[in-house]
């Protein structure tokens, strides 16, 4: 049996990572090439034991016409860098929408959920390379990988453009684009790690060049964005998009944690987003949810919507339904059905 691909879990929310294992079959049918050095469960030729620690993948890849498929909505293990070299992609970010063309640069951060692809899935090659630098939250401190060759001023010049701006797509220069192609040459010839050597090479250099194209085209850069209130923020916007989330046995304490944060600093930022406690946001959120639940799924029974929601019990679901609602469950379900 092939191996599940990696997972990125925001509390019980997961993303699959880009493995490509949705494109097994259509790779099989000669639909679209892939090639990649992969470690773990990624998909790829694995990189050797001990090779180049904290690569997750490199690679590209290329399809010849528009396809009617689609990839679904991922988040990273590492930072993740593509490269469209020919054709074109939609590409999402959240709530924003881009049309990738020749020579763009895209670049996604661990929290960052984003696509790529239609329908239909158009006819293109890109490059991807997804480097793991021990970060899953805004406000922890990343740690690039040993072969990494820059110098401590350069990295961590290369690190505070990367933590303090968020913009995701940007125009590639020309030794960029041909440091990404001496990329894809190197995986695509390596057999048991013979082009190891030419990877790390590759791989310095392209992050060099991504500083200097950072220093060519400078923006502000705003620090907020690695705070734990915007780790917090970040944690809020979950609890509020993912259903799943808000079946947790969630905590103060374990909220505060799952931020990286003292209960304290996790209650003040909470308070300062949102102007109520944690605890009252998170049952907003589970009631917020148990109205569309009642409205969009009428086969789901009141318990079922409780449980799904995270309550512990129906009677306890109705009696704070109610309190913010107005209405009971059943009488909120008749009066809004469709």
């Amino acid at each position: 049996m092939a191996p599940l691909p990696p997972i990125y879990k925001t509390q019980n929310a997961t993303y699959r990572a880009d493995t490509c294992r949705a494109w097994e079959s259509h790779i099989k049918a000669g639909e679209i090439r892939v090639e990649a050095l992969a470690r773990g469960r990624y998909f790829g030729r694995p990189l050797p034991r001990g090779a180049l620690r904290g690569l997750c993948t490199a690679g590209f890849w290329d399809a010849d016409h528009d396809q009617d498929w689609e990839l679904e909505w991922q988040r990273n293990e590492g930072i993740e860098i593509c490269y469209q070299q020919t054709g074109k992609s939609a590409f999402w970010l959240d709530d924003r929408s881009f049309q990738l063309k020749p020579d763009r640069i895209t670049i996604t951060r661990p929290w960052q959920r984003h696509r790529v692809g239609g329908p239909p899935f158009t006819a293109g090659k890109v490059h991807f390379v997804v480097l793991d630098v021990g970060v899953r939250r805004p406000n922890q401190a990343w740690k690039w990988p040993s072969w990494l060759t820059m110098t401590k001023a350069d990295r961590d010049e290369l690190t505070a453009v990367l933590r303090h701006t968020e913009q995701p797509v940007w125009w590639s220069t020309e030794e960029i684009r041909h440091c990404f192609q001496q990329i894809g040459r190197a995986v695509e010839t390596d057999r048991n790690g013979s082009s190891i050597s030419r990877l790390a090479l590759h791989l310095n250099e392209l992050l060099l060049l991504l500083l200097e194209m950072f220093r060519q085209h400078p923006i502000p850069l705003d620090k907020s964005l690695s705070s734990g209130r915007r780790t917090v923020e970040l944690f809020l916007e979950d609890l509020l998009h993912n259903p799943d989330n808000l079946a947790l046995e969630w905590t103060l304490h374990s909220m505060a944690k799952h931020c990286g944060l003292g209960i304290t600093q996790f209650a003040t930022e909470c308070r300062q987003l949102t102007n109520i406690s944690p605890m009252r946001y998170l049952k907003r959120c589970r009631l917020h949810q148990a109205s569309k639940f009642l409205v969009e799924q009428p086969e789901m029974s009141i318990l079922d919507v409780a449980m799904a929601c995270g309550f512990s019990s129906s009677q306890y679901f109705s009696t704070a339904f109610r309190r913010e609602m107005g209405l009971s469950p059943q009488l909120f379900r008749t009066k809004f059905s469709r």
